[in-house]
């Protein structure tokens, strides 16, 4: 057996499954606070599983968006949302 093969039924192994790519990788989306519905930031605080922006950015929330001003696209797309039956607010 060569020393480059794994030895078959010995041991124990690990999957390393690959990490996909969420953020869109052109950096301006790095510097902005994004609109997302409310539910999937909390379900994202405690999964650990991406959110998706109003302008489509996909990443995992880990920083105060306070610090950041908001993504231009978010907030054209937000203001251009109606609001729904009941008149609902358009908050954050």
């Amino acid at each position: 057996m060569s020393t480059l093969e794994p030895e078959r039924g010995l041991g124990t192994g690990t999957l390393v499954e690959p990490v996909p790519q969420v953020s869109n990788g052109d950096g301006d989306h790095e510097r902005f606070a994004h609109y997302v519905q409310k539910d999937k930031i909390m379900e994202s605080a405690l999964s650990g599983s991406p959110v998706v922006a109003l302008c489509g950015k996909v990443w995992v929330p880990g920083r105060d968006p306070k610090k950041y001003p908001v993504c231009p696209m978010c907030k054209e797309i937000f203001d251009g949302i109606e609001p729904g039956p009941g008149g609902g607010d358009k908050d954050k």
